[in-house]
């Protein structure tokens, strides 16, 4: 299986290390990476640490130049919600008839409503795809949902350390078990990596933004760690409060809730001292995921009529955060 990480950064350098450990007859991996990452991903490798130890391994090709890589059997975008758009027109260069195109952004995807069998059908996400250049570039039938838990941190140039997690959730969109995303999970699985296969791709992918959506924004405004957030009893209540808006909007979606909230704010305590991606960017001075964590939520929420005043709130406070810093 050909198999192109569309994005080297610590998601995609985790998920790109793990695959390129199996032997070349099994899976050729390509990583498309740009900057200080793709020389150091060309000329010492990629180092992985995992478990105290670091191994590295150059069982891959890297490139800037997508013209150069050839037709796919799977694609795995795993740059930022907010860079999709960019560089989306780039993607076709790679299709071959079959080419699977797996999304790993957190928050709500453009193709939310595609394939859902609602009466949203044919509604568009403005927030995320405001001019449509993603949906022109990503033919739906192409698409395979991924819920991404892993938590991962890019520490240098070529050097990727895994935290802890190792599961990949996946789902086509309209629910069914395909021939396709059954021999995407076997490859992912003698990686290494756990692969689940849900038929309700939506419900999982609200599971992980039930939390995203506060704790996330919460952190880039406050520089406060999961455990930190979760501990103090003002933060923990801010965090309930927004949940509690996002959970009514899913519902009103058709979504389901596996596990209580409670359960779902003590899951990211549990993760401990761990900085957020938002405040990772924050930090960096980078572009965040605000948009596809709350911004499309919020869209969501006038979409269902559901009142959202802590969510609309956080979201101000970040962007203007945001707006400083870029």
């Amino acid at each position: 299986m050909k198999i192109c990480i569309f994005g080297a950064g610590a998601i995609g350098s985790y998920l790109g290390a793990k695959l390129a450990k199996l032997p070349p007859s099994e899976v050729k991996v390509t990583f498309i990476a740009r900057g200080k990452q793709l020389k150091a991903l060309q000329t010492q490798g990629l180092q992985l640490e995992e478990n105290g130890v670091r191994e590295t391994t150059d069982n891959f090709i890297a490139t800037a130049d997508v013209d150069t890589v050839g037709p796919q059997d799977a694609i795995f975008v795993t740059v930022k919600a907010q860079s999709v758009p960019k560089l989306a027109p780039s993607l076709p260069a790679l299709y071959g008839s079959e080419t699977m195109v797996v999304t790993a952004q957190n928050g709500i995807p453009w193709w939310y409503f595609r394939n859902s069998g609602t009466q949203y059908e044919d509604r568009k996400i403005l927030t995320v795809d405001p001019d449509g250049v993603v949906e022109a570039n990503i033919p739906i039938e192409r698409v395979i949902g991924c819920i991404v838990y892993p938590a991962t941190e890019l520490i240098a140039p070529g050097v990727v350390k895994h935290i802890e997690g190792d599961r990949f959730t996946l789902g086509e969109l309209d629910g069914s078990k395909s021939d396709r995303i059954k021999k995407l999970v076997q490859v992912l699985r003698q990686a290494g990596l756990k692969a689940p296969v849900r038929n309700q791709i939506r419900n999982e992918l609200w599971l992980k933004l039930w939390g995203n959506l506060a704790f996330n924004p919460i952190s880039a405004i406050t520089r406060a760690t999961l455990e930190d957030i979760c501990k103090y009893s003002l933060t923990r209540e801010l965090a309930r409060n927004m949940m509690l808006e996002g959970q009514v909007i899913a519902e009103k979606l058709g979504v389901k809730f596996s596990i209580s909230l409670e359960q779902r704010i003590e899951g990211a305590s549990s993760v401990g001292a761990h900085k957020t991606s938002m405040l990772q960017d924050i930090e960096a001075g980078r572009p965040t995921e605000i948009d596809a964590l709350l911004g499309a939520v919020i869209e969501l929420g006038k979409l269902t009529d559901t009142r959202t005043p802590h969510l609309n709130s956080i979201y101000a406070s970040v962007k203007l955060l945001e707006k400083g810093i870029l």
